[in-house]
């Protein structure tokens, strides 16, 4: 089994897929192709994906039972003692080290003056 995923891909590209596969949704294909047709369509995906991202899955003989390529993704497989798993970027973390607080200014502020001394 084989899956194709796209994303902000030309249509040229789809409709090239779908002579081998099967596009069950807006840029998902499937189908059973063999694996010299599975890596000469992952090729072409990469040639022709343009500024679009794309995700193959197929299945394989190993512990998992399958394995996935990536291409111009954010999320990449890394090998994790003989387990593929998915590496996601981590978007919360500060780009360029930590980002600097603003201080607050120094002295009373108009409504604290107000507060504790009245409205005068």
């Amino acid at each position: 089994m084989t899956v194709i995923v796209l994303t902000n891909c030309p249509p040229g590209l789809r409709g090239f897929l779908t002579r081998w596969l099967l596009e069950i949704s807006a840029g998902v294909f499937v189908g059973n192709p063999s694996a010299r047709i599975r890596d000469a369509l992952w090729e072409e995906v990469q040639q022709y994906a343009g500024q679009g991202r794309a995700l193959l899955a197929h299945t394989t003989n190993n512990e998992q039972g399958f394995t996935f390529r990536t291409h111009e993704h954010a999320w990449h497989p890394t090998d994790h003692e003989g387990i593929t798993l998915i590496h996601r970027p981590d978007l919360n973390a500060p780009a360029r080290g930590p980002v600097p607080q603003a201080q607050p200014p120094s002295g009373w502020s108009r409504a604290a003056k107000r507060r504790r001394f009245g409205r005068g």
